[in-house]
């Protein structure tokens, strides 16, 4: 998503087009990663379950939101993954999901997208602005990479059991969303 005129996503000729747009899953990777053991190990997980929408505005602002099922997360250790539900981490049965929603995405030339809204782990809604890159950028489907950093104590995810767990959290997101005519 790139525009002159700061908010419209567009690359050259191939404006975004104004209105609805649904997050298209088979376009859609979420994925985090995070030191353990130490700092030994890099646990690395996906979220199979992802969905959002968004809104571009006939002015091109950008609103919209992803949800990711929290219990969707796998790691590729059944036991690890039943831990990331419980109380201790995602506590999926209070918090199903996680949730960031949009208030403004403003974009340049280079395909430089600047994206700002809030993110809610467990409750807990924070601020949170990252940049990413337009990969993509047609009249119906816009594709965005970025890589963030999470600080998970911010978010309510402190169990810690012998330090075994450190620095920040790395949230992966390559986000393809399709334009919805009418």
């Amino acid at each position: 998503m790139s525009n002159t005129s700061d908010t419209t996503p567009s690359t050259g000729s191939d404006a975004v087009a104004a209105g609805r747009w649904i997050l298209d899953r088979e376009g859609t990777t979420i994925a985090l990663r995070h030191k353990g053991m130490w700092g030994l190990v890099t646990v690395k997980g996906v979220f199979n379950d992802v969905s959002g929408q968004g809104e571009v505005g006939a002015d091109g602002a950008v609103r919209g939101s992803v949800t990711l099922a929290a219990a969707s997360l796998d790691t590729g250790n059944a036991k690890r993954d039943e831990h990331l539900r419980s109380s201790d981490f995602f506590d999926t049965d209070r918090f199903p999901s996680l949730d960031f929603t949009v208030d403004s995405v403003v974009t340049d030339a280079d395909g430089r997208a600047d994206v700002s809204g809030e993110l809610t782990v467990m409750g807990n809604a924070r601020p949170l602005a990252f940049s990413a890159r337009t990969t993509e950028s047609t009249p119906t489907a816009v594709t965005l990479s970025a890589e963030v950093d999470i600080d998970r104590a911010d978010y309510g995810l402190t169990w810690n059991k012998g330090g075994v767990i450190k620095g920040l959290a790395t949230v992966a997101l390559t986000v393809r969303f399709v334009h919805q005519p009418g």
